[in-house]
């Protein structure tokens, strides 16, 4: 067991106060009740999507570490703020997003002077990069969550292409696709956002054909 002293205290209630600041921080996405998500929102319900999810999966994952990996992969928020998917399309303004996210989590990281920083910037850069399966499982889960709460805001709330994205593949489907069970929770969410424009009496046709020709 690791001893607690005073300098090492300091350290991590200095970071947990930066952490915080995702509790603030608002993302695009809205919730049901019509107010707008906080970071810190949409990590809570990743974090107990990989709970539920785990048993399905189609090869075993270390849970601990998915935990870990889901609860920090958009901590350098705290820092730089939420960044909306629609503007880093472009490959410039991708690697800008990544660099500033990067140097946010050196900063937060190297801030607790211990081994625990090391692992928290390791478990950080491997999400990014997304080639383990654990970490290509955060990601997916990254893209199912924001498309489940899309679905379960009121649609006063979705913008034009919101409407385009339940039909757009890029969006949900090719980062689910390396995983069976992934793919079909994808296409529920999807479907159930589909169903509830069509019960909105929307042509959800013509939004396909605008979203994919």
């Amino acid at each position: 067991m690791h001893t607690l002293n005073p300098d090492h205290l300091r350290r991590i209630i200095k970071f947990l106060n930066i952490a915080e600041k995702l509790k603030c921080e608002l993302r695009h996405s809205w919730l049901s009740s019509g107010r707008r998500e906080s970071v810190a929102e949409h990590t809570w319900r990743m974090s107990l999507m990989v709970i539920l999810l785990e048993p399905y999966l189609s090869q075993p994952i270390n849970l601990e570490k998915c935990l870990k990996m889901a609860i920090l992969h958009d901590l350098a928020e705290a820092e730089v703020g939420d960044i909306p998917v629609f503007e880093t399309q472009s490959l410039e303004a991708k690697q800008k997003k990544y660099i500033l996210e990067r140097g946010a989590m050196v900063k937060l990281c190297d801030s607790l002077q211990d081994p625990m920083g090391e692992e928290l910037f390791s478990l950080w850069d491997e999400y990014e990069v997304k080639q383990s399966f654990e970490a290509k499982f955060i990601n997916a889960l990254d893209k199912i969550e924001v498309h489940l709460q899309h679905v379960e805001a009121p649609l006063s709330t979705w913008t034009e292409p919101e409407r385009d994205m339940l039909f757009q593949d890029k969006w949900l489907r090719a980062h689910c696709r390396f995983d069976p069970s992934l793919l079909v929770f994808a296409e529920e969410v999807l479907n159930q956002g589909i169903q509830k424009l069509e019960e909105a009496g929307e042509n959800t046709a013509l939004i396909a054909h605008r979203a994919v020709g």
